[in-house]
């Protein structure tokens, strides 16, 4: 299972990096680029760059919910009753959603979709800093929230030696109980 766990790491940090890289070149690259251009080629030109982003969006959205889970469900048992962990983990998880909905829109169809589209800057910016607050809680969760050291399990034969070696360990009462005698009639 440990291949799995890798590849799931592997995946989701390496989808966030495509994702998030690709929004910051493209908010602060190719749309102030598009904006100077004459209204039919920058219509043309942005919807050229959405069809193609829009897959990279929905593929990239599959993989953080099919790799986030299966990390969270893998990290649960060693994380059980810490509160602060699930807490951070939970508002990551409401922040991605939130992010995943924008996203859809900002490639979507929709009247919504291109409502939202006419402040691209502006949107794809709020998408950006989801998305630094997002990797800012992983970071914090992996790093300052420890997990918990897996239960040691005793064997039998590590009882009876500790037991053993606590009787050995014990000093010996040197003095002898009084008998009393008994009386035969």
């Amino acid at each position: 299972m440990e291949v799995i766990d890798i590849l799931s790491r592997w995946t989701h940090i390496g989808t966030a990096v495509v994702i998030i890289g690709g929004s910051v070149f493209l908010r602060f690259v190719i749309y102030p680029i598009v904006s100077k251009l004459p209204e039919d080629q920058h219509l043309a030109l942005r919807s050229a760059i959405i069809s193609r982003w829009k897959m990279f969006v929905h593929v990239g959205i599959l993989l953080f919910l099919v790799s986030g889970f299966y990390n969270y469900i893998k990290a649960m048992p060693d994380r059980e009753g810490q509160k602060i962990y699930h807490m951070l983990i939970g508002t990551k998880m409401l922040l991605a959603f939130g992010l995943f909905f924008l996203s859809s829109l900002l490639v979507g169809r929709s009247g919504l979709a291109e409502k939202v589209r006419t402040r691209m800057a502006y949107w794809q910016t709020v998408g950006i800093v989801l998305g630094a607050i997002i990797i800012g809680i992983s970071g914090y969760v992996k790093v300052a929230v420890p997990a918990k050291p897996p239960a040691q399990t005793t064997s039998a034969t590590e009882v009876q030696a500790t037991t053993s070696s606590a009787v050995d360990s014990q000093p010996a009462n040197n003095q002898a109980t009084p008998v009393e005698p008994t009386r035969s009639e």
